[in-house]
């Protein structure tokens, strides 16, 4: 299928999923995950009206940066390596993928401005996933507040891939309650109002549970 066919059809879950739970559509941001498709089909998305892209490996985000440049908001979702933080960080929109102090410490290096970071937790503690648990999560914003070039938007997670929704929300509601609680404590550094949750098996159930930005391959670029 095109992806303006697929936009179609995830537009109409996210209409259905917020209808579900009393939220406004503008709440929730679609990053078109592209890291297994070519540079014309991320243009395709682009040409649909998706303007978040999404890039978990190096080598696929300079490649499509190269080619699309500043036509798309990037970012990048995969693990970072601190020693790659360079190649990237001031062509980056919003890094998803921050779980150590290593890599805020480059980042706050290598960034000419703030960057706009997720924290990534890892809330089942499944040990094929990267981030931090849960009960780490405020001492780490707490020590992020040195380092001004790093600014923590909201906190980001993969829930498990099971087919329980019980278990799935249950991951999501989790996140949420940690972000909330940063939230209120109002950290200049580290607002956190933002919720990285739901991919394309998921993502009406995340959205359900208070995603803010979503972030799907499969079901929308292919």
């Amino acid at each position: 299928m095109s992806v303006e066919a697929n936009w179609q059809e995830v537009q109409t879950n996210i209409e259905q999923a917020c209808g579900n739970c009393g939220r406004d559509l503008k709440e929730v941001t679609v990053v078109a995950v592209t890291k297994y498709v070519t540079i014309e089909r991320a243009r395709e998305a682009l040409s649909a009206g998706i303007t978040h892209l999404g890039e978990n490996r190096m080598k696929g985000f300079k490649e499509k940066y190269e080619a699309i440049g500043n036509d798309a908001t990037w970012h990048f979702i995969g693990s970072l390596q601190s020693r790659k933080v360079k190649e990237i960080i001031n062509d980056v929109d919003y890094i998803h993928s921050l779980d150590r102090k290593s890599l805020a410490k480059e980042i706050d290096k290598r960034a000419d401005s703030p960057v706009s970071c997720f924290l990534q937790v890892n809330v089942t503690g499944e040990e094929s996933k990267h981030g931090m648990a849960l009960d780490e999560v405020e001492g780490f914003i707490e020590w992020l507040e040195d380092y001004p070039n790093v600014r923590v938007i909201g906190l980001m997670t993969m829930a498990p891939h099971v087919e329980d929704e019980e278990t799935l929300r249950g991951t999501f509601r989790k996140l949420r309650a940690m972000r909330d609680r940063i939230r209120d404590k109002q950290f200049p550094h580290a607002p956190c109002q933002e919720l990285s949750m739901g991919m394309s098996n998921d993502y009406k159930l995340a959205i359900e549970e208070g995603a803010t930005f979503i972030r799907l391959g499969s079901s929308l670029v292919g």
